[in-house]
């Protein structure tokens, strides 16, 4: 009758199953990935930009603070679920002022992501030929230990890892 109709002609669904889980895809790591922290953007104007964020756009923008070993000025604009780092050159050897030099307006300049094992995550990177821009992690904004992974092998864009 109508019932023997309806399900021969209802489409077929399929399923995965266990076996063919996504899951069993992703080697497993000494390490885990974690949140993003934050996204960085060099600015050619520090006062100018911390003015965007906190009195255009009504942002928490914390004070400026010096960074020598990485020659830079930061300042965080607090989002709901990560941050932005503005940058700033400090010093003529900053990385951010050779950006700067090719990107007049300034621009995004890196994203940083959390990890829970920094060490191992270097020792795995290696392995897997991505390059590390130094051979040890260094203090980062948030008194964190950081690397930078070399944005040729991370299809362009800078990746700074932080230790969670």
């Amino acid at each position: 009758g109508i019932l023997t109709r309806l399900q021969t002609s209802a489409p077929t669904i399929r399923t995965l199953s266990s076996s063919n889980s996504f899951s069993q895809n992703i080697p497993s790591c000494l390490w885990k990935l974690g949140r993003l922290n934050h996204v960085a953007i060099a600015v050619p104007d520090l006062e100018k930009a911390q003015s965007l964020y906190k009195d255009v756009l009504g942002a928490q923008v914390s004070e400026t603070v010096a960074l020598p070993e990485h020659g830079v000025y930061t300042v965080f604009v607090e989002l709901g679920n990560t941050k932005l780092e503005l940058l700033h050159p400090l010093g003529e050897k900053s990385p951010i002022a050779s950006f700067l030099q090719k990107n007049k307006a300034g621009g995004m300049h890196h994203i940083c992501i959390e990890v829970d094992d920094i060490k191992a995550a270097m020792t795995e990177l290696k392995k897997k030929k991505i390059r590390i821009l130094s051979e040890e992690p260094k203090i980062g904004a948030h008194g964190k230990p950081v690397i930078f992974l070399h944005p040729k092998d991370c299809h362009g864009v800078l990746v700074e890892l932080e230790q969670a």
